[in-house]
């Protein structure tokens, strides 16, 4: 339960602090890719919310949209040299961008939560199995066995399976 209250917390009680390291690379990285996944899902939706408004000084797109003149795209820079298809191209193109790191940024904080349950799990399946013997001690064989005949008086013969741990 102390991997519950704090991350390690568990895998320190079990004495398994070489888990510990992994516990916390395993958040940066979940992290980092929220963070990554959150800045450009941004990016793109401000540049796609500039290219699709009709101001000319909102221009965030340019930025996403590099080494192609604008000339040939932007409608509201160059109203009289823009191409149709490559106007509707660049915006498919930056909502398919959104929607990739908006998808990739939801699944992410699922990552962040899975890697918690891992960790709780990991602690505690841990501690379960602390004490769990493992030694060679566990033995097999077959023995006689007397047991009483069902209606009759008197013994009779079989045969037993022992299990020993």
């Amino acid at each position: 339960m102390l991997a519950v209250a704090l991350p390690g917390l568990g895998q320190i009680y079990n004495k398994k602090y070489w888990k510990v390291p992994f516990v916390y690379a395993g958040f940066g990285g979940v992290v980092f890719a929220i963070s990554f996944n959150t800045t450009n899902y941004n990016r793109f939706m401000k540049g796609y919310q500039d290219f699709t408004d009709k101001i000319p000084e909102t221009d965030s797109y340019l930025e996403i949209i590099r080494n192609v003149d604008p000339s040939t795209y932007d409608p509201v820079l160059y109203p009289d040299t823009y191409d149709r298809a490559k106007e509707s191209w660049y915006k498919e193109a930056m909502l398919r961008k959104v929607d990739y790191f908006k998808k990739y940024r939801d699944l992410s904080y699922i990552g962040i939560a899975a890697w918690y349950l891992f960790t709780i799990l990991d602690a505690n399946v841990d501690a379960s199995l602390f004490n769990y013997d493992i030694s060679d001690s566990i033995e097999m064989g077959f023995a006689p066995e007397q047991m009483p005949v069902p209606g009759e008086q008197g013994m009779g013969m079989s045969v037993s399976l022992l299990v020993k741990f």
